[in-house]
């Protein structure tokens, strides 16, 4: 959209929620890096000069002092968003393939454990743990970094949002690459569970970062597609992850399953370093407004993030705290972040549950026990294909609402989806006798999978709906969606990396007690178990729909503003 330059006066001690400007998510701006009192529209106009003028009230003198706001000029070639559809799409795959890589290393390993306990002399439980402090590095880097995962993520975001996304990227990347390695030759059980955290910890920051990365490239009315193709991707990796790793194991042996891992991560950091330009758009402008300011010798080219008065401590509190409140405070946060986290511990669950069923029930080998996850990914592939439905589904009912549609809207999928899940794993638990056919059991993992994308990124889509229109990039798994992002507008980052914290968690604790629960219930009620569990969480997103609407209006942090209709029909 094109504006000639435009003039604005702000006080930057007064606080207000900052609106979204025309064509704009929340995930391509940095409301948590900025204040409320920041223009936005830095960020999503093309102006004709290149500047939007700006009077501030300094904090220091009182007095007004004016600046030029460096934006992009119409048809900037600088501006990701005008890049060629071909470049973009490069771009786009070159990330999607990032997450799939980092999930399919979080599930490879499982299709052998049996050599390397006998290799290490230690128990299950504690092979397990291979897994287990991966996801919970995988949780906490998010969360560190970001907005949308545990620890990882709530140093990564925050640094993304300094540096640039290329940076976080090339240097997390290598950083995994590098601790492959001692995992692929420990000689111990200690070294292989501290790189495999340290490698949980660096992979989380790709996969929270991808999803600011395509609101990037990205315009909202162009994201359907782009999107669907990334969504599927981290959920694709573990359904391949044990495929593949069977085979390498009967073939070569427990160390391959990370020699592999290292080879797919090393030709991801070389596309990444080598091809991958930097796409945040803060990022690219504050290097452009330094280079005026030396070109020009004027000081009074600057960005919003060069106006922003607060101290560093005040920042951080945001990105570290913020989550946690949510969490513990918002009762849509917990539980819809509850209900994910039980489905993010199935999805672990069945990469120990096929192996009881196929190998020692059925004697099958690793390599075909691996062959049965492919109906699992033909599920997830298959509902990527829906994706479009889904959005086009979405914007009829924008256009219902005068343009702004209830938060609540985000979660039809869910409530449509949601029945994927227990329907699939009752199939996989009472076909799953060792006297009947094996396409049983691996049948019932196409209806899991296929329910998996819908629920996951409607979710995503509601909390950052609801919190959302104060977001930032996403992360991504984190991936923009929703119902957590329409009902927590300016705090979906926050909302998304509490739901991540919680579900990295239970997914990491999840493996350690999978095996006891079917020696002791049975293949078909240890199953079953599961299915119930699943079907019981079925209530949740028909309980937002109907009931959200009120419970952000007593929310501190929920959107719940007159510019949203609260209208359900």
């Amino acid at each position: 959209m094109a504006n000639s330059s435009r003039s604005t006066s702000l006080d930057l001690d007064h606080r207000h929620a900052p609106p979204v400007p025309a064509g704009a998510e929340a995930t391509d701006l940095p409301y948590r890096e900025l204040q409320e009192t920041a223009n936005f529209e830095e960020y999503t106009a093309e102006t004709t000069n290149g500047q939007i003028l700006k009077s501030v009230k300094s904090n220091v003198t009182g007095k007004i002092e004016d600046y030029k706001l460096v934006t992009f000029t119409v048809g900037d070639p600088e501006n990701p968003k005008n890049w060629s559809k071909a470049y973009k799409w490069y771009c786009t795959m070159v990330v999607a393939l990032t997450c799939f890589v980092v999930a399919f290393c979080s599930s490879v390993i499982t299709a052998d454990f049996k050599d390397l306990m006998e290799e290490f002399h230690v128990s299950q439980e504690v092979a397990l743990l291979t897994i287990t402090v991966f996801v919970i590095g995988f949780g906490v880097g998010k969360n560190v970094l970001i907005d949308v995962e545990p620890l990882g993520p709530m140093a990564f975001s925050p640094a993304s949002e300094l540096i640039g996304r290329k940076p976080v990227y090339v240097s997390t990347v290598f950083l995994a690459v590098v601790f492959i390695i001692p995992c692929a030759v420990s000689k111990n059980i200690g070294t292989l569970l501290v790189c495999r955290l340290i490698d949980g910890i660096a992979f989380s920051a790709p996969m929270t970062l991808v999803g600011g990365t395509l609101a990037d490239l990205w315009r909202t009315e162009e994201r359907g597609v782009p999107m669907a193709a990334f969504s599927a991707a981290p959920f694709i990796g573990p359904a391949i992850g044990p495929l593949v790793g069977g085979f390498l194991s009967d073939a070569a042996g427990w160390r391959w399953l990370y020699w592999i891992q290292l080879i797919l991560a090393g030709v991801v950091f070389l596309l990444i370093t080598f091809t991958l330009p930097e796409t945040y758009t803060p990022t690219i402008l504050a290097k452009r407004a330094k280079k005026l300011q030396i070109e020009k010798n004027d000081t009074s080219y600057v960005t919003e993030a060069d106006l922003d008065s607060r101290p560093m401590g005040e920042k951080l509190r945001i990105f570290m705290i913020r989550p946690f409140q949510l969490l513990f405070l918002e009762p849509i946060v917990f539980f819809l972040s509850l209900y994910m986290a039980m489905l993010y511990g199935l999805l672990y669950m069945f990469f120990v549950a096929y192996p009881i069923v196929y190998e020692e029930g059925k004697g099958y080998s690793a390599s075909t026990t691996g062959l049965m996850f492919i109906p699992l990914a033909i599920g997830v592939v298959s509902s990527s294909f829906f994706a479009p439905l889904i959005n086009k589904h979405y914007l009829t009912l924008v256009t219902k609402h005068n343009g702004k549609p209830p938060a609540e809207t985000r979660l039809i999928p869910m409530m449509l989806s949601c029945w994927f899940i227990p329907i699939g794993i009752f199939i996989f638990a009472w076909t799953s006798y060792p006297h009947l056919h094996w396409i049983g059991p691996a049948i019932g993992g196409f209806p899991v999978g296929f329910g998996f994308i819908f629920l996951y990124n409607s979710c995503n889509n509601y909390l950052g709906t609801s919190l959302c229109y104060g977001m930032n990039g996403m992360n991504a798994i984190a991936n923009p969606t929703p119902e957590l992002v329409d009902t927590y507008q300016h705090q979906a980052a926050s909302a998304l990396a509490a739901k991540t914290f919680l579900r990295s968690i239970w997914g990491a604790c999840c493996v350690l007690f999978t095996t006891q629960m079917y020696d002791r219930l049975g293949d078909q009620w240890a199953s079953s178990l599961i299915a119930f569990l699943a079907l019981a969480c079925c209530a949740t997103p028909f309980v937002f729909y109907y009931k959200g609407d009120s419970i952000r209006r007593h929310s501190k942090y929920a959107y719940v503003e007159g510019e949203e209709n609260s209208e359900k029909k």
